[in-house]
């Protein structure tokens, strides 16, 4: 019985965690479609936060490459004045990232839903 007491209350914990988690990257970052972020990104600084092979095998038009592994050290790159349009390979690294933005005080942070690997637009390789 004592068993079942224990991982109910993990599951919840969880389940809880993931909805706190949820929430805190809702406030920070602006998800868009692949139209309203080709709308919105010339206007912007267009960040591509996958590791250099990743962005050398082929990024979008524009974008510059500070990887997430390097963001601690390299975010002042980044104006704060300006909206920031992040993209990864799929979203889970750009998500972190704005959440990082967000706690050292940007405010306009938009990233790419579906990330990279669902993008059908102009693309840059080397």
């Amino acid at each position: 019985m004592t068993f079942v007491y224990i991982i109910s209350a993990a599951l919840f914990g969880l389940i809880v965690y993931f909805l706190i988690s949820s929430m805190r990257l809702k406030k920070a970052v602006s998800g868009l479609t692949q139209e309203q972020f080709i709308e919105g990104y010339r206007k912007a600084q267009l960040v591509d936060v996958r590791e250099p092979k990743e962005f050398e095998g082929g990024h979008i038009l524009g974008a510059r490459n500070i990887p997430s592994s390097q963001m601690r050290q390299r975010f002042k790159e980044i104006r704060a004045d300006k909206p920031v349009y992040l993209y990864c390979q799929n979203s889970a690294r750009s998500a972190r990232t704005a959440l990082f933005l967000q706690k050292k005080g940007y405010n306009q942070i938009y990233q790419l839903q579906g990330g990279f690997r669902q993008w059908t637009g102009k693309i840059k390789t080397k």
